[in-house]
């Protein structure tokens, strides 16, 4: 992958620890460390699944809370302001209607389904955009977070075999 080897970015730390922090990073979330958890470090997939859940919600109530101050700041920058006061606008215009009526599903599998650029980091930004509020849109980042894991540690531990027997 590039060079990118994220299972030797915390190998001083004990494998649980290390997939916690692998979890919370934006580029590896769960989606990384839960294979990294049952394939390189052996980890029983009930501990993998747990630390990769809670690591990708640490850093999901600092984006949810701080945001909205982030965004007050930006606003009363003159350039930055104005621009961002615009996009904020178009994407609740473009989004509002059939869209907002399911929003919440649409966080949950936006979250949920682990695809590139989705997950716990992109879900926050999402909530924010659409002025979800913070307990609202963190259980939904949740059910998204949990969803995601459960399809990774399965394709992990099913598709893994396949794969080795194809190739």
């Amino acid at each position: 992958m590039l060079g990118i080897h994220p299972e030797i970015w915390f190998q001083g730390f004990p494998a649980e620890w290390a997939v916690f922090f692998l979890s919370m990073i934006p580029i590896t979330e769960l989606r990384a460390a839960i294979p990294i958890g049952l394939g390189v470090y052996g980890l029983p997939v009930v501990h993998t699944w747990f630390m990769a859940v809670m690591g990708n919600m640490v850093p999901t109530i600092f984006v949810l809370l701080l945001l909205p101050h982030l965004h007050d700041w930006i606003l009363k920058q003159k350039i930055l302001g104005k621009i961002l006061s615009k996009k904020l606008k178009d994407a609740e215009k473009y989004f509002s209607g059939k869209y907002a009526k399911y929003g919440s599903v649409a966080l949950i599998l936006f979250v949920g389904i682990p695809l590139p650029f989705t997950g716990a980091w992109t879900g926050s930004l999402a909530a924010f955009i659409f002025n979800i509020p913070f307990k609202k849109s963190w259980w939904l980042i949740l059910i998204g977070v949990c969803l995601a894991a459960t399809i990774v540690t399965l394709l992990s531990l099913f598709a893994g075999g396949t794969f080795k027997w194809l190739f």
